[in-house]
């Protein structure tokens, strides 16, 4: 087994750091956004890419794959959102075995009520406390982690979309 490369002092306070804006991020925005829009930011998060894609409709494993979410978990999420008259899925045409989610005008209504105050509670919680400097290097970090953990393109969403023929 090869030795542990433990981090040094600077590394292990950049991770702690780091990891302690996330989670105080995440915890701030998923409580504006329960408060709100009666959402967890993963149901808000279909909301949007379902909006985003040509005709408001994704497959489903399309859409699993950029929330990057489970299907088992995606397929839960959209039946509450159904239940919910937002979201509605239905068979595809050039696939049997394969379902669509569309975004009901009824979501796209919700969505749209919805996205003020969400955009408001992410520029008040970070874009805000940022110069353009280092907005730009936080985005330069980030894609470089992305890069480095995903096993194939995730962002942008537009990538990911469905053209339904029918």
């Amino acid at each position: 087994m090869p030795d542990t490369r433990w981090l040094d002092e600077e590394e292990q306070r950049t991770w702690r750091s780091y990891l302690t804006s996330c989670r105080l991020l995440f915890d701030r925005i998923e409580r504006q956004l329960q408060q709100d829009a009666g959402l967890p930011h993963a149901y808000y998060e279909i909301l949007v890419r379902l909006s985003e894609a040509p005709g408001r409709t994704m497959r489903m494993s399309q859409l699993a794959t950029s929330a990057m979410s489970s299907r088992s978990r995606l397929s839960h999420a959209v039946a509450r959102l159904e239940e919910s008259g937002l979201v509605r899925r239905r068979p595809c045409a050039d696939d049997r075995r394969g379902a669509l989610a569309e975004l009901t005008e009824e979501g796209l209504a919700h969505l749209e009520a919805t996205a003020p105050g969400h955009v408001e509670a992410v520029r008040g919680a970070m874009f805000d406390a940022l110069s353009p400097e280092q907005q730009r290097a936080l985005r330069d970090i980030s894609d470089t982690l992305v890069a480095n953990l995903a096993d194939a393109p995730i962002w942008p969403a537009s990538e990911d979309r469905y053209d339904d023929p029918a």
